[in-house]
């Protein structure tokens, strides 16, 4: 990404000067530069408040009950997690995090929980089919109230910031549908499945018995 960014920086000095625009892209950088520590700013109250409430969350216990009242689609989802283990919870607060629209948030729980996934993992190399379905639903995450984006429309002076919340969730909705559609079809491939150090042997020959 560094280098993403030097190339349009880059980019946008060489086009100014050919277009004797040199000074107007300084100004704007200035300026946006400000914009954009504003908006920082703006995020961290919201951004405290909800990290919070999910803390006191997780040390009221209310964690470990949706982690049980949730148990019937996590087994459907991740089928090779046993239920009482700690990445259902970890998962559970990423995808919590994700529903209030609060991915900087979400990014720490999600490093936590592919962790404790790893802890189930055979291979150091390979993820497995709970690793890929979590990485799914953390990328396409139905985001319920997409509050970093209400925030930074109300920052900006938004007439009605909460407009794009039914957008949101139909569009999140639609993306969490597909992710995890491919994730439970793409896992059943023969070459896949093949590759994985972590499936269960389906034949005698693979259990080292003899095909007889």
């Amino acid at each position: 990404m560094n280098y993403v960014w030097l190339i349009l920086m880059v980019v946008a000095l060489i086009v100014g000067a050919i277009n004797g625009n040199l000074e107007a892209v300084t100004t704007a950088a200035v300026e946006y530069a400000e914009v954009a520590v504003d908006i920082s700013l703006g995020l961290i109250g919201i951004m405290a408040f909800w990290l919070g409430i999910m803390k006191i969350a997780e040390e009221g216990g209310i964690i470990k009950i949706l982690s049980r009242a949730i148990r019937p689609i996590a087994k459907f989802l991740f089928p090779e997690i046993p239920p009482d283990h700690p990445a259902i919870g970890t998962m559970l607060m990423n995808i919590i995090a994700n529903w209030l629209g609060l991915s900087n948030a979400a990014t720490p729980l999600g490093l936590k929980a592919m962790k404790d996934l790893q802890t189930l993992n055979k291979s150091e190399d390979t993820a497995t089919n709970s690793m890929v379905m979590f990485l799914a639903l953390n990328t396409a995450s139905i985001t319920i109230i997409p509050m970093t984006i209400i925030a930074v429309r109300a920052k900006l002076g938004s007439a009605n910031p909460f407009e794009i919340i039914s957008t949101s969730v139909f569009a999140s909705t639609c993306a969490t549908i597909a992710a995890v559609t491919a994730a439970k079809l793409l896992k059943r491939l023969p070459g896949i499945r093949k590759s994985n150090p972590n499936r269960e042997p389906e034949t005698p020959v693979e259990k080292g018995g003899n095909n007889v």
